[in-house]
């Protein structure tokens, strides 16, 4: 018996995917998982779930779900653009009468707190990687915070988590994406996922990051510091003096004002440097 038959009693997963024909298509950013030891890892990384309710993107044939549901999980929510998986996310509801939602959309324009009812949920996914960026800088944007989500688990491409934890100490990766995931929240990255574990295999490694919010977050306006810093990147081999002349009037003094040297370079920048910056923008614009 396999793995899957023996954690829930459903058919393995290669079996329903051979049956209903859903061969991942790349132009949806589908890479399959069908190694459950690896999803129940995946689910047991996101904390205890007993109870909970969890929000999954693109579930594809339901892998993950399986194992959200299999360690606890009292409700999963699940949001899926490809029809073709219906038939065999029905067939999980089935299995777990009450407990699978699955909603038929984009997830870049579903309104997932609408879901919710104002419940909080933790956000469990395998993204697809055509999307998983824009889907967590909007996540991360919320206008009120602590936002609907309690915790972020999100498997990324390898090169894309370590861009969401990098401090200033890893400038190659470290840019607006590090500051506005590090500002709001606590990130790491859990474990890397081979891309062996895969179907079709993608050429790259991937990596399960989390992200947990922070409570009280340094203060600034979050459209201030992505201005400062879209400035201070979009030209980061510059210093600040000369980089951030499109935002201040005065960058030298703003700079100087926020406890910086207009010699540093934007990658020099930790991520409260940025909010000092936003905060000196909002001084100089009032």
């Amino acid at each position: 018996m396999s793995n899957a038959a023996a954690q829930d009693g459903l058919p393995p997963l290669r079996e329903v995917v051979e049956r209903h024909g859903l061969m991942a298509q790349k132009a949806l950013g589908q890479n399959f998982l069908f190694d459950l030891n690896l999803t129940g890892r995946i689910a047991r990384a996101a904390g205890p779930l007993e109870g909970q309710t969890v929000v999954e993107i693109g579930p594809g044939p339901g892998g993950l779900t399986r194992a959200l549901l299999a360690n606890g999980a009292g409700r999963v929510i699940a949001i899926e653009r490809d029809r073709r998986c219906m038939p065999a996310l029905a067939e999980i509801a089935a299995h777990y009468p009450g407990q699978l939602d699955v909603v038929d959309g984009d997830a870049l324009a579903v309104d997932l707190s609408g879901l919710l009812g104002g419940s909080p949920a933790r956000i469990v996914a395998n993204l697809p990687y055509n999307i998983g960026t824009p889907l967590l800088v909007g996540w991360l944007s919320a206008g009120s915070w602590p936002p609907w989500w309690n915790s972020l688990t999100l498997m990324f491409q390898r090169e894309v988590a370590e861009r969401i934890v990098a401090t200033p100490e890893q400038r190659a990766a470290y840019g607006r994406l590090a500051v506005l995931a590090n500002w709001r929240c606590e990130t790491k990255i859990l474990f890397d996922v081979p891309k062996t574990a895969f179907v079709p295999q993608p050429k790259i490694t991937s990596s399960i990051v989390q992200l947990v919010p922070r409570q009280q977050p340094e203060p600034c306006d979050r459209r201030l510091l992505e201005r400062v810093t879209l400035a201070a990147f979009g030209q980061r081999r510059k210093m600040l003096r000369q980089s951030l002349k499109a935002v201040f009037p005065d960058p030298v003094a703003m700079i100087e004002a926020a406890g910086l040297s207009p010699t540093m370079r934007a990658e020099e920048v930790s991520v409260s440097g940025f909010v000092a910056l936003a905060n000196a923008l909002a001084t100089a614009r009032s």
